[in-house]
């Protein structure tokens, strides 16, 4: 009986039930029906414990960050360096666009927060300039997917957590990737661009313009840097690494850039403390679903269907790509990873997969998935921003979805893409 708990965790969800309930209740419901009440003690009880780890600490360090260099004017900053770089190309806004995520991937690592910062800037600016409020609103939810790719990104830190890889690895195997999405998003504009014709946001900025607008990013783009850096050359872990993301950001926004006062910290503390508050509760309720995973014995069952299915990794590779798509459209990415990584994670490392690799193919899908109709998480943020119905963000998000989808059987089939940057930094031996 408890080999039900997905079919009727689906069914919670379709209802309407939000995930950190369906998250519970399926489990709880068939633990109750199955006559083990006394297990629902640890069911509910699993849900602090899947909290309570030191590594989970970076993600509410690494969300305040992002907080701060938002409401510090750090976007605004990003957005005009990348105008100035790229805003005489045709469709420039949308380019600025693209470009303005890839940069605050590495402050952020959210594709939420990714979304409701640039979208809310650049949304507006590109309707202003002459594009579809719809087709605005589909490339600000298309690029937001590079956020938790290109590090820092929290959905690794929840990978290492489950699947005890090195946090450093995930970060360095995902640049390549997220770059990747970046220059495909900015070829599919450029093709559209000249199909329909797409106008330029400025004319070309002088060489001095362009020097004005790198020193007042400066400080911002040197934040993944810190981070990067500090954690390859053994100066501290990640988990302090996001300590010192949240104390650099803090300087830079009240004494270096005085863009923020003290009188607006408790708002800024207030914000980090409720998306993260989201984020954490997700993964102490999937901890816990993954409890009745566990007593079912589904990791068993379905390793066996798939080992079934082929005996040839590219295939097999070709239907969890799918698999992972799908999920990634329903679930966030943060519980699809607690709950599949465990049961997938194995199968295909024993096929010969390495596990750095498999932890980025299952990254960039579930990312992916969250621009991805109908339940995509950013298309709802994108939809918020822009006033626009989720239907014609949807339609109008599929050129760019089929972008991210070659990226995705790339990164799928020619492991170098992920592994190239971790294994010349030491972190992969071999393999």
């Amino acid at each position: 009986m408890l080999a039900l708990f997905l079919p009727i965790f689906i069914i919670f969800l379709m209802i309407g039930l939000p995930v950190f309930f369906g998250l519970l209740a399926a489990p709880g419901l068939l633990l109750w029906l199955n006559g083990q009440p006394r297990d629902l003690a640890l069911l509910y009880r699993n849900v602090y414990n899947g909290m309570d780890s030191f590594p989970l600490m970076a993600i509410p360090f690494f969300m305040l960050a992002g907080v701060l260099m938002n409401r510090g004017g750090i976007t605004s900053r990003l957005v005009e360096f990348s105008q100035a770089i790229m805003g005489h190309f045709r469709g420039g806004l949308a380019h600025v666009n693209i470009l303005s995520s890839m940069l605050f991937a590495g402050l952020s690592g959210s594709a939420v927060a990714d979304t409701s910062a640039i979208g809310s800037m650049l949304v507006p600016a590109m309707v202003k300039n002459g594009y579809t409020r719809k087709f605005s609103a589909a490339i600000t939810a298309a690029s937001s997917v590079i956020g938790p790719i290109i590090p820092p990104s929290g959905i690794m830190i929840i990978y290492s957590y489950v699947m005890g890889e090195s946090v450093a690895a995930l970060f360095l195997a995902g640049i390549i990737p997220g770059i990747l999405v970046g220059l495909g998003l900015m070829l599919m504009t450029w093709v559209m661009a000249q199909r329909y014709d797409f106008p330029v946001a400025t004319k070309r900025a002088t060489w001095s313009e362009r020097g004005n607008a790198s020193i007042k990013a400066f400080f911002p783009l040197l934040t993944p840097l810190i981070i990067l850096g500090g954690i390859l050359g053994g100066i501290f872990t990640p988990t302090e690494a996001s300590a010192v993301a949240v104390a650099y950001a803090l300087i830079v926004s009240l004494f270096i850039l005085k863009s923020m006062t003290v009188r607006d910290l408790p708002k800024v503390l207030t914000e980090a403390a409720m998306v993260s508050s989201v984020v954490l509760l997700l993964v102490g309720a999937a901890m816990a679903f993954k409890t009745v995973v566990s007593l079912s014995h589904a990791p068993e069952i379905l390793a066996a269907w798939i080992l079934g299915l082929s005996d040839n990794p590219l295939i097999l590779l070709f239907l969890i790509n799918l698999l992972l798509f799908g999920v990634g459209m329903f679930l966030d990415a943060g519980p699809a990873i607690i709950i599949l990584a465990p049961i997938l994670g194995p199968i295909f490392i024993n096929l010969g997969v390495h596990p750095v690799h498999f932890a980025i193919i299952m990254s960039v899908n579930l990312t992916v998935g969250l621009a991805t109709p109908p339940m995509g998480l950013v298309l709802f943020v994108a939809s918020s921003v822009s006033g626009e119905r989720i239907e014609s963000i949807s339609k109008a998000i599929l050129p760019f979805l089929l972008v991210e989808v070659v990226v995705i059987f790339m990164i799928t089939y020619i492991p170098a893409v992920s592994l190239a940057i971790p294994r010349y930094f030491g972190f992969i031996i071999g393999g």
